[in-house]
């Protein structure tokens, strides 16, 4: 597993797991606690949440298969790196710190390692930032990030006191999504802020593709694995697709020890072309 590089110098697994609709039913929650711990169980070390997420039942059920994982002893909490979001109408100075007091409970863990403006919202950058530094501070988060923040966002924030310590922004990014290439992810990685891509198989959309299924018959994968082989190749990006069952885990695991070759990296641009303008952020 490769690794991405925070701003402070801290790497962190270039994969991970998505929790993205879950936590929606009860009925639910004893399988898709069953499958966090057998992503631990596989190695995934990075976890990517939010309050939003079922109204924090994903975040319950990650705490819960952690919790259980480290009081098993089969990992420690040093080794997880664990990212959650808070609302944007929470995300003032006094909800920011109360959202992520929620949501650390729900985790059942004393710190998040990553914690993110899920997106832009009513509530000033600066009161959002003085809550994270706050937060910081405190030893409850040890990152700060954004969610969903374009380019002319990411200099706004960089206006802001404080704004510079950002570590990462995370966007919609796939093959069939690629309009963060044209400028802002030059933006991030000029600056060393990682790049976490949501829905990097474009909601399973790309699992179906003929060009990725050709690539794949190729090299024996299949057309997910392509598609999530391509986006680990870009310089400064953390992929974090959802995956529930374990041969999806398996899969999108195993992704991250295969190499595209430049023919396939040609007849991928060939039919994913590159943007040439500027292009709105995609969002889900």
């Amino acid at each position: 597993m490769h690794t991405v590089t925070l701003p402070g110098g801290e790497a962190i697994p270039a994969l991970g797991l998505g929790t993205w609709r879950l936590g929606e039913s009860a009925r639910a929650a004893a399988a898709e606690v069953a499958a966090l711990r057998l992503a631990l169980e596989l190695g995934y070390r990075l976890f990517d949440t939010a309050e939003m997420y079922g109204e924090g039942g994903a975040e319950e059920r990650v705490g819960v298969a952690v919790s259980g994982a480290l009081r098993a002893g089969d990992l420690r909490r040093d080794e997880l790196f664990i990212v959650s979001k808070v609302y944007p109408h929470n995300a003032s100075r006094s909800g920011t710190i109360a959202a992520c007091e929620r949501s650390l409970k729900r985790l059942k863990l004393d710190h998040i390692d990553l914690y993110l403006l899920h997106w832009r919202g009513a509530h000033p950058l600066a009161d959002t930032l003085d809550a994270f530094e706050t937060l910081k501070r405190q030893g409850r988060i040890r990152h700060w990030g954004v969610s969903n923040f374009d380019t002319d966002d990411m200099e706004e924030l960089s206006s802001v006191a404080g704004g510079a310590r950002c570590a990462a922004d995370q966007v919609y990014y796939s093959l069939s999504q690629r309009g963060a290439e044209f400028d802002l992810l030059p933006w991030l990685r000029s600056r060393s802020v990682a790049a976490m891509a949501y829905c990097p198989i474009d909601q399973g959309a790309l699992a179906r593709d003929a060009t990725l299924r050709a690539i794949g018959e190729r090299h024996r994968v299949s057309a997910a694995q392509v598609a999530l082989a391509w986006m680990l190749a870009q310089p400064g990006v953390v992929a974090i697709p959802k995956a529930a069952r374990e041969a999806h885990l398996r899969e999108n695991l195993a992704a991250a020890s295969l190499a595209l070759n430049a023919a396939d990296h040609v007849e991928l641009d060939r039919q994913f072309a590159p943007p040439r303008r500027k292009e709105p952020l995609a969002m889900s």
